[in-house]
């Protein structure tokens, strides 16, 4: 049975002393409730080790947003999986379409960076997606194909196991359009066919594929209804207790 996962991707938000208000409230919001998903905070590094220390590790999850791909040495101002690891973070957002599109990182770097993080003991939540005029040439499904056959094919089965992939329809990030419930599923279901081709069924139907465009608690529930949608990496919906909370409770 795959894990059902509500990830929070902060991005360039809140400042320290807002990021730790917004975990704690978040975790006292969860306290006593039963909670049906795996819950995960991604936050900016400068976060990382305040907000493990201030949260219950074993309910909610921490994450990095990023990470380099060098393993140490003179890259200054890169932080890499192993800082990441010692700071109680267990996952790292790899792959996500701003880095993609704005800091040019190939599917090479992407690659590295998996192989690092997997090395330290990190999960990798893995992002793939297709822009507007991509969906609109028919080229989606041939986009994701290749960024995950680019960038995890070279791993084993046993490594590509302990991923999770997030689908990002790029258009639908931050400008109010969301994928359907029917384009959504569609999407994901071909996902998990490219990875049975390559890794068998069993590793597909264990590989949870998260949706991240533009969901929130009006759209939540009928999302992750569909059977292979396992969740969401939620953006600006994470950045309020009131906001986030519904869509974890979705579940």
């Amino acid at each position: 049975m795959r894990k059902q996962i509500v990830a929070g991707n902060w991005k360039m938000n809140t400042t320290l002393p807002e990021g730790l208000a917004l975990a704690k409230g978040i975790d006292e919001a969860l306290r006593g409730k039963t909670v049906h998903c795996d819950v995960i905070l991604g936050t900016p590094f400068t976060h990382l080790a305040s907000v493990a220390a201030a949260i219950d590790t074993t309910r909610i999850g921490v994450a990095a947003e990023n990470c380099a791909d060098k393993e140490k040495g003179a890259f200054t101002g890169e932080v890499s999986a192993a800082m990441i690891a010692s700071t109680g973070a267990r996952y790292v957002i790899i792959g996500h379409s701003e880095r993609r599109a704005y800091y040019h990182e190939t599917p090479e770097i992407l690659k590295e960076k998996v192989r690092l993080a997997l090395a330290h003991g990190l999960t990798p939540i893995f992002c793939v997606g297709e822009v507007l005029a991509e969906r609109e040439a028919g080229k989606h499904f041939d986009v994701v194909d290749a960024q995950i056959r680019e960038s995890l094919f070279d791993l084993t089965a046993d490594d590509f196991g302990r991923l999770i992939l997030a689908y990002e329809p790029v258009w639908a990030i931050g400008t109010g359009k969301t994928a359907t419930a029917a384009q959504a599923q569609e999407i994901h279901a071909h996902i998990r066919q490219t990875i049975a081709a390559k890794y068998g069924a069993t590793v597909a139907d264990a590989t949870s594929i998260l949706y991240g465009g533009s969901c929130n608690a009006g759209n939540a529930r009928e999302l992750f209804a569909n059977p292979d949608v396992d969740g969401g990496l939620i953006g600006g919906a994470s950045l309020e207790v009131e906001k986030f909370l519904p869509i974890i409770e979705a579940f």
